[in-house]
């Protein structure tokens, strides 16, 4: 089935919760990417724990969805699990593991084998430096550019205002951008040696 989020009628969620198995099935499939992207990047690339918070939000999906009242979208509704699911289990989840390399999209084959390393090398390093932003920064620059939720839809999920959206994600990208001209310098210091 394929759905998109203006078509998560009520029809569906009711099904859902009448215990439903494809219309869960449809939610999951439409979802399970996006929820798995935001929890890889919010525990730094560790696709374990990215694992076990998907089946933590899909499963308290199941449970509370009795308790969607239709007055927001679908999608922001599930975000908002999404966000509480990786915030608990970040004061539970204690060991760290090391990047695993997933995380973003794949690039392209490369033409040669350096050129591949190097993308490889910048996609770790912006991956690295998303992951290293603190949770109320991160979280935003995750919505906005891998879900593309609007300013309105991040602080329904995030449970503030806009104006504290737009200045969470301007102090994101400004943190961002001084992580990765750092990176750019020291790149250029290597090449020229």
């Amino acid at each position: 089935m394929n759905l998109s989020d203006r078509e998560i009628s009520a029809e569906i969620v009711e099904s859902c919760r009448q215990g439903d198995r494809d219309a869960f099935r449809s939610l999951y499939e439409l979802y399970k990417d996006r929820v798995y992207s935001i929890a890889l990047y919010f525990y730094h690339g560790d696709a374990v724990a990215a694992g076990d918070a998907t089946q933590q939000v899909f499963l308290r999906l199941m449970t509370h969805i009795g308790k969607f009242r239709g007055d927001s979208d679908f999608a922001t509704w599930l975000y908002r699990i999404v966000v509480n699911v990786c915030r608990d289990s970040a004061r539970r989840y204690s060991s760290r593991r090391e990047d695993s390399g997933a995380g973003l999209a794949r690039v392209s084959v490369a033409a040669s084998y350096d050129d591949q390393l190097a993308q490889n090398e910048i996609a770790s390093a912006v991956r690295a430096a998303v992951s290293s932003l603190p949770p109320k920064l991160r979280l935003p620059i995750l919505l906005r550019h891998f879900d593309q939720l609007s300013y309105g839809q991040m602080a329904a999920v995030l449970q503030c205002s806009a104006g504290t959206v737009a200045s969470r994600l301007s102090r994101g990208h400004r943190l961002l951008a001084e992580k990765l001209a750092r990176l750019r310098g020291s790149a250029q210091r290597v090449a020229e040696d």
